[in-house]
């Protein structure tokens, strides 16, 4: 039977007038301003939601039941009895006599400290982290905006800190957003990773004037810019955060002009290495020394900013949603993502090759795609689809979208953010899943990647003992 209406659809019969009437005045530059201090005003207020009575951000209370089922492998009645044996230990706080106990997640990580001293050794109290070995950075990245790269990113990072792991968090978006979501304060780019890499161009400078001095020609004065600079260090960047062990190198929209910058430095620096300005100060800073994981929030699209956290990252994670449109751009991404390093590669080894040196070859310790928002309802076939097309590069788990992730929006906090008692106990626990599975896939690859470092440690440090006993076998001989 067809399908009839009286109803005319919304388009037809718009009156002029009336358009114009709702028109209003036409917007000038100005206009722009205005609408972004409306924006300012608003954001305050929202964020303001999550402050406490002095102006900063703070992480709620974890609850016995919490603490025993996500965060301290231990039944609630042996939590209870082990901190009633130790007076010592954080006791928690009750908001009624008798009533259920809380403690803050500085408590929690004391307590899961006791635990692993004294615990079953066949139950994991802290994370798996080979000593000795460098800590990880991992960039998450997808020159499409809207697939849940910052989100994604910000929960891997939270969930990583409730795990044990000493987490830093930089964010290298120009837009901030990982940064408000961890309560940073950053008055211009002279708070960002700007200047870190404006030291590495500067101490690259420094280098080409005791050259061009080396052969009589005039050195390339240093402007006040580089020389600001050389005056500071990544830990001058780093702040704390409302989680105890997550800090955070915060992003603001001036940070935007390394876009320009960055290009110029380079053209009047041909031989300098662009791509290796944040990985090289990092780690001559020692700030890696300070954490186990390092993630690292890119822009939405692949600028210098975005090459110089890829470059650095040892591990690449890509958020996409299962939609045809954000399968192409991604598969363009990557394309985009060879065209770049391959070029980068060819012009580094067409130099090395003619100076005897090294080449240089970019690697990643791995690669995943993550599908985000996923409705199983409507996107399980194009997700299945996908997984066949991408193989092992795409992880099985997929993020489900659920109603804890948009009320705790609402509320301005992570997932892990939110109190549980703002919501049906159900919902919580099934929102709660699919980022803590998200997180368990993410883990899974962590400690396949650390496990295959202490391997090849450990079999180079055999190797090394098993030619010096020959060595001294032979020398004995002798």
């Amino acid at each position: 039977m067809a399908f009839e209406s009286n109803t005319t659809p919304p388009y037809f019969n718009i009156d002029p007038d009336r358009a114009l009437a709702e028109l209003g005045p036409a917007p000038t530059t100005q206009s722009f301003a205005e609408i972004a201090a409306s924006c300012a005003q608003g954001r305050s207020d929202l964020a303001g939601r999550g402050l406490d009575e002095t102006g900063r951000k703070a992480l709620r209370l974890f609850s016995t039941w919490e603490i025993t089922r996500y965060l301290i492998p231990v039944a609630a009645a042996h939590f209870r009895r082990v901190l009633k044996g130790n007076p010592k230990l954080p006791q928690g706080t009750s908001e009624t006599e008798g009533g259920a106990k809380w403690f803050t997640l500085d408590e929690v990580l004391v307590l899961r400290a006791h635990f692993a001293k004294g615990g079953s050794r066949a139950k994991e109290y802290r994370p798996y982290r080979p000593e000795g070995l460098a800590a990880k950075m991992v960039a998450v990245a997808n020159f499409k905006g809207g697939v849940g790269k910052t989100s994604t990113a910000a929960h891997l990072a939270m969930s990583a800190a409730l795990d044990g792991y000493r987490v830093l968090v930089i964010d290298l978006d120009s837009q901030g957003s990982m940064t408000s979501i961890f309560g940073g304060k950053v008055a211009d780019e002279w708070g960002t990773v700007f200047p870190l890499l404006a030291r590495h161009y500067a101490t690259h400078l420094q280098g080409e004037n005791r050259n061009r001095m080396a052969r009589g020609d005039d050195p390339i004065p240093l402007d006040d810019t580089l020389s600001e600079a050389l005056k500071l260090t990544a830990r001058d960047l780093v702040q704390s955060t409302h989680w105890p062990n997550i800090d955070l190198i915060g992003a603001q929209l001036n940070l935007y002009w390394a876009e320009f910058q960055v290009p110029v430095w380079r053209m009047q620096g041909r031989s300098w290495k662009l791509w290796e300005a944040l990985s090289e100060t990092l780690e001559a800073d020692g700030v890696l020394d300070d954490y186990d994981l390092v993630f690292l929030d890119t822009p939405p699209a692949l600028g210098y900013l975005t090459i110089n956290g890829l470059a650095a990252a040892d591990i690449l994670l890509v958020p996409l949603g299962a939609s045809f449109l954000e399968f192409d751009s991604t598969g363009r991404f990557f394309d985009m993502l060879h065209s770049t390093f391959a070029s980068i590669e060819d012009a580094e080894n067409m130099a090395a090759r003619a100076l005897g040196r090294e080449s240089l070859n970019f690697e990643w310790d791995a690669v995943r795609a993550v599908i985000t928002r996923y409705d199983g309802a409507q996107q399980g076939e194009l997700a299945a689809l996908m997984q066949a097309y991408l193989g092992p590069v795409l992880s099985p788990h997929r993020q489900d979208f659920t109603a804890l992730i948009g009320q705790a929006g609402e509320q301005v906090n992570g997932i892990y953010e939110a109190d549980y008692r703002d919501f049906n106990r159900e919902t919580y626990v099934r929102g709660r899943e699919t980022f803590d599975q998200t997180y368990a896939a993410f883990k899974r690859l962590l400690v396949g990647i650390w496990r295959r470092e202490e391997l090849a440690r450990d079999a180079e440090g055999q190797s090394a003992g098993d030619q010096g006993d020959r060595a001294d076998l032979s020398h004995a001989k002798g």
